[in-house]
């Protein structure tokens, strides 16, 4: 990073930057690509460069675009959420079906806000790192299309759905329009994410990346760290899996846990406290070294990353029987007492 050659983004000109959005584009499949500093961004931008304000957008309800990116899509592009049943994200052709109903003369298309474009998120993450099976995302792919809808993927965590499945991250974004994909999570880069898509649309995005202020100068600087990262740590994205199930399995069993090591299938562990508020159990943690993220009043979420070992997911399960174990002594005691009294007939 401190020797990336450098320029003006603004212009054009950084290097660097255009070097990290030939190898986005080629890797996915798609003409062009535009480097920006959060998956956040580029989701917003795919959003507005896709519609107009007034048109309506259908998402997973709980899409990481539509819950956890400060109300974007109606703040910044006008648009209407739309809400899809999705289970763990994934939802199916006939969802869509339903949501997009049978106009008639007596309802037109016209009165409600016309729908445009469809988000999905591969792997998703309030699913827990859900990977969509091909042949389901193949058919709601090819149903939207078939309504005229543009299709956008939030692809965040697209390389942990390679790394799962062994389907190329091509494969994966050939059915959509445009994917965004992030540098700074999986990869391990300190800045970035990238829009891949038409060149015409790429075009258009690079206008609301600029109006939104995400115009840079000399990113070459970043954008070296995001390209050490896409050339250098995909392929041990595996050990990243591997570490989740073995934290899922070390916890699974402890009193106070709910959680269903199946569900498990990258690298988010998404689990249950019963015992104590998440709020607090997630703060006992942080006490002891243990960064983990309160997700609700009773659930929690956990993800190793780069520069997690081994060594360190064990020391984590054993932290967290530590924080659970007097919790779970003193609700032994209340239901030793709850039985005494049962008994004595009160």
């Amino acid at each position: 990073m401190a020797s990336a050659p450098v320029g003006d983004d603004v212009y054009g000109d950084d290097p660097t930057v255009k070097e990290l959005e030939r190898e986005v584009a080629e890797m996915l499949g798609k003409e062009d690509a535009v480097y920006m500093v959060t998956g956040t961004m580029t989701n917003q931008v795919a959003i507005r460069a896709h519609t107009e304000p007034g048109d309506a957008v259908l998402f997973d309800q709980n899409a990481h675009v539509y819950i956890l990116e400060g109300g974007a899509p109606a703040a910044f592009s006008g648009v209407l959420p739309r809400l899809l049943p999705g289970v763990r994200g994934v939802f199916s052709p006939k969802d869509l079906s339903d949501a997009l109903g049978v106009p008639h003369k007596f309802f037109p298309a016209t009165i409600p806000a016309p729908v445009k474009l469809l988000c999905l998120e591969n792997t998703h993450n309030i699913g827990g790192g859900k990977v969509w099976p091909i042949e389901q995302l193949v058919g709601v792919c090819d149903a939207a299309r078939s309504k005229g809808l543009a299709l956008h993927l939030d692809g965040a965590r697209l390389w942990h759905a390679t790394a799962a499945t062994g389907i190329s991250e091509r494969d994966y974004a050939k059915h959509f329009d445009t994917v965004s994909v992030c540098f700074s999570k999986a990869l391990g880069a300190p800045v970035g994410s990238a829009l891949a898509g038409p060149r015409d649309f790429i075009a258009r995005a690079r206008r609301f990346k600029q109006q939104i202020g995400g115009g840079f100068r000399q990113a070459g600087i970043i954008a070296a760290g995001a390209l050490y990262a896409l050339r250098n740590h995909r392929a041990r994205l595996v050990e990243d899996h591997e570490h989740a199930q073995m934290l899922a399995r070390g916890i699974a069993s402890l009193p106070g846990i709910t959680l269903d090591v199946a569900s498990v299938e990258t690298n988010i562990v998404r689990f249950g406290v019963t015992s104590l508020p998440a709020g607090e159990f997630v703060e006992k943690l942080h006490a002891k070294g243990l960064y983990f993220l309160p997700s609700g009043a009773d659930a929690v979420r956990a993800i190793p990353y780069l520069n997690i070992s081994r060594q360190q997911i064990q020391q984590a399960i054993e932290v967290i029987a530590s924080v659970l174990e007097p919790h779970s002594a003193a609700a032994g005691t209340l239901g030793s007492q709850a039985g005494r009294g049962a008994s004595a007939g009160y």
